[in-house]
């Protein structure tokens, strides 16, 4: 993985899409795509699975250029394309889930569960998030960071925020900002 950490903490589909980063592609290689679903542990089945072929990382890239061209689209109010809307509907097919019971304390409880190959469930879920994102009325906030120089889309928890991450492009803004103002003196 290159020396730029993913933004993390967005809806899953936004952080599978800012592994497009301006520096690059962040999960370039099966290892990096390791590392970023450890970031993601607590929210993917698969995280911690070991041994992503190139063929797994292909479904993922797959499911992350069609996210990002779908959600371009919507969030800009136009509709996505049936290419994209099918591949992404293709991809949850390729490892159905079910919703698995168990007893566990005298009580049931039901874990969602999908089969098939590591790469094709963990694209699957991956295309579960993007429709969840998609399907969301709230997308049409999805912004891009203001940042002159970043890609980052982010889903704004305030109307006021401007930037994929306070620490990250804020605060480089901010010292921009500062130096503009103290050279103009």
């Amino acid at each position: 993985m290159s020396d730029v950490v993913p933004l993390t903490g967005e809806p899953l589909a936004l952080d599978l899409v800012n592994t497009r980063a301006a520096a690059g592609d962040l999960i370039a290689t099966p290892d990096a795509l390791r590392v970023w679903l450890e970031l993601q542990a607590g929210r993917l089945p698969d995280a911690r699975a070991a041994g992503f072929t190139a063929a797994d990382l292909a479904a993922v890239h797959a499911v992350r250029d069609h996210t990002a061209r779908a959600l371009d689209r919507v969030r800009h109010g136009r509709a996505p394309s049936a290419a994209d809307l099918a591949a992404l509907n293709d991809a949850q097919r390729a490892a159905p889930a079910i919703s698995e019971l168990s007893w566990e304390e005298s009580a049931i409880v039901t874990r969602r569960r999908r089969s098939g190959p590591v790469g094709a469930r963990l694209a699957a879920a991956l295309a579960e998030a993007a429709a969840d994102l998609l399907a969301d009325p709230g997308v049409s906030k999805v912004r891009q960071c203001e940042a002159h120089d970043c890609v980052m889309l982010f889903l704004p928890a305030h109307p006021r925020r401007r930037w994929c991450s306070a620490s990250r492009c804020g605060n480089r803004a901010r010292v921009a900002r500062h130096y503009h103002r103290g050279k103009t003196l």
